[in-house]
């Protein structure tokens, strides 16, 4: 962990520990931020009685841990070039159905997907598989199932991971297993 003395550096009330992260780019971003207030509690009329009998003036800590909301979000995007770990990702899958007569097998699988506590959409417009795919990928929708005929058949489905690409049919279970491990926030792991 590198650190750095930044005298005097935009701060005017007091000492401050600001601790910033680099993106993938190399770029800078502050994230979190304590600071010791001596010039605000006085301001205010602040004061409280110590141990000692006498009226003090508190000192104020400011804390950020994160920043603004707004900037750590965007550094996070920025970071990942929009393309979240799954636990992250705000639709971690998209079923795929080939034509209308799979849209019942997709929502179906959709509601299984669903009960694991994934985030799921299913895919019904009326566009063509290919760019159904290219939409998920802009999107940046981590894993993609696509289900036409010999998918029902089989009951599985044919999964392509983002940036990877197609990973082969697989049911629906041993798909789930796979990647439940990864769908939940790393605190919870």
């Amino acid at each position: 962990l590198a650190s750095e003395r930044d005298e005097g550096g935009a701060v005017f009330y007091g000492p401050k520990v600001d601790l910033d992260l680099v993106d993938s780019l190399g770029r800078r971003w502050q994230a979190t931020t304590v600071q010791l207030d001596f010039n605000l509690p006085g301001r205010f009329g602040a004061t409280y009685a110590g141990p000692d009998g006498r009226t003090h003036t508190p000192v104020l800590i400011h804390r950020a841990l994160l920043g603004s909301m707004e900037r750590f979000v965007g550094a996070l995007l920025e970071h990942h070039a929009g393309a979240l770990p799954l636990w992250l990702a705000p639709v971690q899958v998209v079923l795929i159905p080939i034509a209308d007569r799979h849209h019942d097998y997709a929502e179906g699988i959709a509601q299984r997907v669903r009960e694991a506590g994934l985030r799921v959409e299913v895919d019904t417009r009326h566009e063509s598989t290919p760019a159904k795919v290219r939409d998920a990928e802009l999107r940046k929708v981590p894993f993609m199932l696509v289900v036409g005929d010999r998918e029902v058949a089989n009951e599985t489905v044919a999964v392509r991971a983002r940036g990877v690409g197609d990973q082969g049919a697989q049911g629906v279970d041993a798909f789930l297993e796979a990647v439940q491990a990864d769908a939940a926030p790393p605190s919870l792991r």
